[in-house]
This record gives C-alpha cells, sequence and structure tokens, in this order.
C-alpha cells in the first residue's frame, strides 16, 4: 500500500536521486495523532512546545477517539506519526497491509483499559456467565475489543450469544448509564465515568495473570519512518525525557499542565495517570518490549481476531511490524 506522505507530495518534484537528508529538509512541519483524556507525560512537552523545538519544524496535533481513526489517518497521509496507539487496532492495520511500524512503547496500562457490567445486573466475576444474551458497546478493533474477547473466553461466554455494539468509549459510557446496553468496554476518561454506573469483572493484576497485556505503542508509516528517521528520532526523545522527568520526580505542576492537555480535571487526571506505567528507553529495547515480546504478543492478538472474525488472516510474523533503529538512536540523543 502506498501513502500519502509529505515527501511523496514532494517527489514529483525531485530527482530520482534525491537523498534523504534532502528530504528531511524538504519536511517543513509534521501532525502526530493523540488522545483526549488519555494523561500522558510527553501531553506536557506538547504544551511547552519541546516537539516543535527539538525537531525544528512545526508539530500539528490532531485529537483522536480511536486507534482505528489513527490508522486511516496514517494511511491517508493525514498524519506522521500516532502517539499511543493500541497494539490491537495496529495489528488490525497491519494484518490488513497497511505498511505500519511501532517505534516505542508509549504506556502500559492493565487498570485503564476494561469492561464495565451494569451495577444493578449484580454480575461479578463469579457469575460472569450471566452475561450470555447481553447487549455490549465495545470500541471494535481497539485495546478493549481485544480485552473483551478475552475476557469472554476465560469466562465461557458465547460471543454468539451477545448483541455487540461498536460504540467509542464515551459514547458507551452513556449507553450504560441510560441503560441501553448492560455492560460497556473502553479506556481512559469513557472508562471512568463507565464506572459510576457498573463494576469491572476482572482487575488489571487479575487480568494480566491470564496474559491480558493492555499496552499502546508510538507508530508511524514505514515509508516515512525510512525517509525521516531522524525526525522519528528526535520525536522519540523528547517522549522519552517527558517519561523520565515524571517517572523520577511527578511533581503537582507537571501534573497540572498533563490535565490541561488532556482535557481532564485534576483529580481525574491523577487518579488516572497512577495506573499507567512508562517505560524508560532501556526497558522498552529489552526482550520483555520491543526486543521480541512485543511481536509475538501482536501474533497473539492477531490469532485471537482471526479466530473471531474480525480480520481474515494474522501475518506469519509481526517481527517487520517493529522498528527499534529511531529508539536506539533516541537513546544517544
Amino acid at each position: 500500500m502506498k501513502f500519502r506522505t509529505t515527501c511523496a507530495v514532494l517527489a514529483g518534484t525531485v530527482s530520482a536521486l534525491t537523498t534523504q537528508a534532502t528530504l528531511a529538509q524538504d519536511l517543513e512541519e509534521i501532525t502526530a495523532a493523540y488522545f483526549l483524556e488519555w494523561p500522558m507525560p510527553m501531553i506536557a512537552s506538547m504544551e511547552s512546545g519541546a516537539y516543535d523545538e527539538a525537531l525544528g519544524m512545526k508539530v500539528n496535533w490532531v485529537q483522536f477517539e480511536t486507534g482505528t481513526a489513527m490508522s486511516a489517518a496514517m494511511a491517508s497521509g493525514d498524519v506522521h506519526i500516532a502517539v499511543s496507539q493500541g497494539v490491537p487496532p495496529f495489528v488490525v492495520a497491519v494484518s490488513g497491509g497497511q505498511d505500519l511500524q511501532v517505534v516505542d512503547v508509549a504506556v502500559s496500562y492493565s487498570d485503564n483499559d476494561n469492561c464495565v457490567v451494569a451495577a444493578d445486573l449484580e454480575i461479578d466475576k463469579d457469575s460472569a456467565a450471566e452475561l450470555a444474551g447481553k447487549k455490549v458497546a465495545v470500541p471494535l478493533g481497539t485495546a478493549a475489543h481485544y480485552g473483551f474477547l478475552k475476557q469472554m473466553d476465560h469466562f465461557g461466554v458465547d460471543l454468539a450469544s451477545l448483541q455487540v455494539v461498536d460504540m467509542a468509549p464515551n459514547e458507551g459510557a452513556a449507553a450504560l448509564g441510560q441503560g441501553a446496553v448492560d455492560f460497556a468496554c473502553g479506556y481512559g476518561g469513557g472508562l471512568a465515568r463507565m464506572k459510576e454506573y457498573g463494576n469491572v469483572l476482572l482487575t488489571g493484576d487479575e487480568k494480566e495473570e491470564l496474559g491480558i497485556l493492555v499496552f499502546d505503542v508510538t507508530s508511524a508509516p514505514a515509508t516515512f519512518i525510512a525517509e525521516h528517521g531522524d525526525v522519528v528520532a528526535k520525536f522519540l526523545a523528547v517522549t522519552a525525557a517527558a517519561n523520565d522527568e515524571w517517572n523520577s520526580n511527578p511533581t503537582d505542576e507537571m501534573l497540572e499542565v498533563i490535565a490541561r492537555g488532556s482535557g481532564m480535571d485534576l483529580e481525574a487526571t491523577r487518579s488516572t495517570i497512577a495506573t499507567m506505567k512508562f517505560p524508560s528507553i532501556e526497558d522498552q529495547l529489552s526482550e520483555k518490549w520491543l526486543g521480541g515480546n512485543a511481536a509475538t504478543f501482536m501474533k497473539g492478538v492477531a490469532d485471537v481476531f482471526v479466530e473471531a472474525g474480525s480480520i481474515d488472516a494474522a501475518l506469519d510474523s509481526y517481527v517487520n511490524a517493529v522498528n527499534t533503529g529511531p529508539l536506539t538512536a533516541a537513546q544517544g540523543m
């Protein structure tokens, strides 16, 4: 699949011998995708203009509600880098032929992505079989969708018995509150609102024990990474610096900036980010993450989606969907 990037547009005006250095000079600005109500340290750097300063160009930030929408925007060339795209929507896109690559682990958040059952049903993990025949709101093709499938498999709930409605987390929370659905799955601010109307079936730790990992990645079109690896590396270096600052000294001042940029109140931001983990570059490059397990995990996600009928087929391997080059370069910046 070909992508319409800034460089692709310029390609018709330069010779076939144009070097990557020249292409990097021609790139005057980039567009990055992120989520509102998803508080991360990088939001502070976004607010301060640190990305613009490090890259030497303007970074246009565009808000998204789902990772699937991020994939579509990168396919059209409207977005160059997507921050905190869920692994499942990334896998769906790559399995369908979109040439995207993971460039870092944005965040790990087992407790920040879950399914919530309406309180009046009085269903918990010991009576989860009673969910059969119920109506559920799920943002299809996202991390929440994958978690939903794995939890239903764990509890032995037949997917065919459920009425699954595709809804973004905020919409799912509203539907749950109105009694339009029996349970809903989501993340971020949407999940926080869902919890006002019900209870989760499993905690984050309980999900991890079942092998239900939840983490997001920073992704970009492979063509963009190949042509602008230095730009991607600088972008990741800014993100890593923000993560390191938060991990070592999470001040109220920084939290206030993150809250403002995330479109959340301070206490909601504090509560949400407390369940999020931001691994260092060294950790990300280890076997636990991008050094090996990430590709294996993506294969597992893809196989689950094939079995559920969400995608037609999985790739034989997702090793080529991970590119540690820019992150390795960022480590030395």
